[in-house]
């Protein structure tokens, strides 16, 4: 054998070795995962929607792991700023985002200049919950009903104001729709989170509001504010005698927001699949099916797979609500 096909063969066999050992290393490695604190962010500010899920997630999930999941509220930006930042992170299963239907089904309609990429930037692990959206109104607004608020809507065109966790939110969007379906025109007033939102309501510097039920709910059982209609398509057991927008004389309209566990991607697959488990087994917890009960959230628990599919479904959806409502980030 001539000896230049001898040093390639010693050649080819070193780097055999050296790519076998260093996928056993990462194996290992795999195998060890987590060795530290785990940091999830959530791309909105504390006492909304987002809020609620990503802590009774941790809770469950910290003890699964045995290691601590450290939640991170980190809003503003239409939630771009919480969700760049785990775009770009290592992908090594120690920074997760909570994904949104606002950050990453309504942002790249809204967003033409999205600082990340809903699609490439991340590894989908689990879509961990849906939840209803709900329309509610200040005690000093005259409606006890959405016909009554609409009806009160048309008679002061552009004089009554709506809230919401900002642009490009679950709230932005559903009340654009409702706007749309019954063709009034009510002033958007984007905050920084939901419970900025929620206490401008309750001091009546805003008409209206719409954001999930944790948000509004306790409000609504104080008697501080009123809820006139729900999203979903059937009423909600937290919310028995409150009619659905499409009882109200909107057929087929249907909004609600979700959430779910996302890594940047090149994130191991082993380590998705860990956090798959984790997250199932939380999702499966008297704790966290309690906690969504009483906020009228459904648990889902579809896996990578199922949940991208589904992200790529509700852009599209969203898609068309942007372009129906011609709304933009500006």
């Amino acid at each position: 054998m001539p000896i230049f096909q001898k040093r390639l063969l010693r050649r080819l066999a070193a780097v055999a070795i050296t790519t076998l050992s260093l996928g056993v290393l990462s194996t290992h490695a795999d195998a060890a995962w987590p060795e530290r604190p785990i940091r999830l962010l959530v791309p909105y500010g504390p006492g909304g929607s987002s809020d609620v899920v990503a802590r009774a997630m941790a809770a469950e999930m910290s003890r699964d792991l045995g290691q601590q999941i450290i939640v991170e509220n980190k809003g503003g930006g239409q939630g771009t700023i919480a969700t760049t930042e785990v775009a770009r992170a290592t992908p090594d299963g120690y920074t997760l985002i909570l994904g949104h239907v606002g950050t990453l089904a309504v942002n790249p309609s809204m967003m033409p200049k999205l600082s990340y990429d809903a699609r490439r930037d991340f590894a989908p692990i689990v879509l961990l919950a849906k939840l209803p959206m709900v329309f509610a109104v200040g005690k000093k607004v005259a409606a006890n009903t959405l016909p009554e608020f609409v009806q009160l809507a048309k008679s002061r065109p552009g004089d009554l104001n709506y809230g919401s966790a900002g642009n490009g939110s679950a709230g932005h969007l559903a009340f654009e729709m409702l706007k749309t379906a019954a063709g009034i025109d009510v002033l958007h007033v984007p905050y920084k989170g939901t419970g900025a939102q929620v206490n401008d309501l309750l001091a009546g510097n805003i008409d209206a509001a719409a954001a999930g039920t944790p948000g509004l709910l306790p409000q609504a059982q104080a008697g501080s504010i009123r809820i006139i209609a729900v999203g979903s398509s059937k009423r909600l057991p937290v919310l028995p005698d409150v009619a659905t927008v499409a009882e109200q004389g909107y057929p087929g309209f249907e909004s609600s927001q979700w959430f779910g566990l996302l890594a940047p991607v090149g994130t191991p697959s082993a380590v998705i699949e860990r956090l798959h488990q984790s997250a199932m087994k939380a999702l499966a917890t008297d704790a966290v099916r309690t906690r969504l009960a009483h906020d009228a959230s459904e648990p889902s628990g579809a896996g990578p797979a199922e949940f991208a599919a589904f992200i790529d479904a509700e852009e599209k959806r969203w898609r068309q609500v942007v372009q129906d409502a011609r709304l933009s980030s500006e």
